[in-house]
């Protein structure tokens, strides 16, 4: 045979489940996108077409489901732990499971005060908006003994209007970039970080809290260095999740640097004082970086495009 099967691996992908928790009149909201990949003894199937081993990629998707109502959603790497140790213990070829979740937020609306003529509107809690600020995402690995949760967020776009400079870089003959002194620094946030919670004798961080102070350091990073270029805020802002949460060893970046040029105003007899500017979408700089605790070995991929 000229040639042999490599690397392989099949699910349902994208499988969009919203879990409501009625705590009487009180809901809570969690909404998943989930994927599922499965990889193990599944050369057969490739070489003559045999599903013996195969577990319909349905059944993931009605898994998904039932899971859902069975354990309900505490969070989205809770939820992705309790798949992948489901399809690597209940089906003997199957030796990895890969999930990958995004979460979409939702906070409540808040509602009239008990003095409106509205009856009750004090009363609900069972309405809610789409946040709009990230989706978060996480991936939950599992062979059978070992553990990998990888979790992040993308599409966080953050700006400060002042308090960075860009200058003291090389030039050349193609150079035509002004150096700034003042300038906007804003970017789009794709971020990973890879928790050390590896097998079941560990104690399992907290998922929750854990996200929302990562996010907490991340923002507070980027607001509070004074930044001579946007390598050095990621750095920082990388940092800062090692050095307050001992539950996670590796932070990986990826951020566009969404430039801001001031806009000429003297064909018009006005000057600019660093207040009207264009917002360029495109071509735009491209920051990636990788920050870790010391004495660790670097996991998450370079290219995050599909993780």
């Amino acid at each position: 045979m000229p040639t042999i099967l490599g690397q392989n691996q099949y699910g349902k992908a994208e499988n969009r489940v919203v879990r409501i928790t009625r705590d009487g009149a009180t809901h809570h909201i969690k909404d998943l996108n989930v994927s599922v990949a499965l990889s193990g003894d599944m050369d057969e199937v490739h070489y003559s077409g045999s599903n013996a081993n195969v577990l319909p990629t349905d059944t993931t998707k009605n898994t998904v489901f039932a899971f859902a109502k069975e354990y309900g959603i505490e969070s989205a790497e809770q939820f992705g732990i309790h798949l992948a140790r489901h399809f690597v213990t209940s089906q003997e070829p199957i030796h990895r499971a890969r999930i990958r979740i995004e979460e979409y937020a939702w906070e409540r609306i808040e509602t009239s005060d008990a003095n409106s003529k509205f009856i009750g509107a004090d009363e609900v809690k069972h309405s809610f908006v789409r946040k709009g600020q990230e989706t978060r995402v996480t991936q939950v690995t599992y062979d059978g003994e070992r553990w990998e949760v990888v979790s992040g967020l993308k599409d966080l776009v953050v700006m400060n209007s002042t308090n960075s400079e860009f200058w003291g870089y090389v030039k050349d003959k193609y150079t035509t970039l002004p150096e700034a002194y003042d300038r906007i620094l804003a970017t789009q946030v794709s971020g990973r970080w890879r928790f050390n919670w590896t097998d079941d004798e560990q104690k399992m961080p907290n998922w929750e809290k854990s996200y929302e102070q990562v996010k907490k350091h991340m923002l507070q990073a980027f607001a509070e260095t004074y930044s001579l270029s946007l390598q050095q805020t990621l750095y920082q802002m990388g940092a800062r999740i090692i050095n307050h949460r001992s539950e996670i060893d590796e932070v990986r970046f990826s951020l566009p640097n969404k430039h801001h040029f001031l806009v000429d105003l003297e064909p018009f007899g006005l000057k600019n004082d660093n207040e009207v500017y264009y917002a360029a979408d495109r071509p735009y700089g491209l920051i990636e970086a990788t920050i870790l605790r010391d004495g660790c070995e670097p996991k998450i991929p370079v290219d995050m495009t599909n993780l």
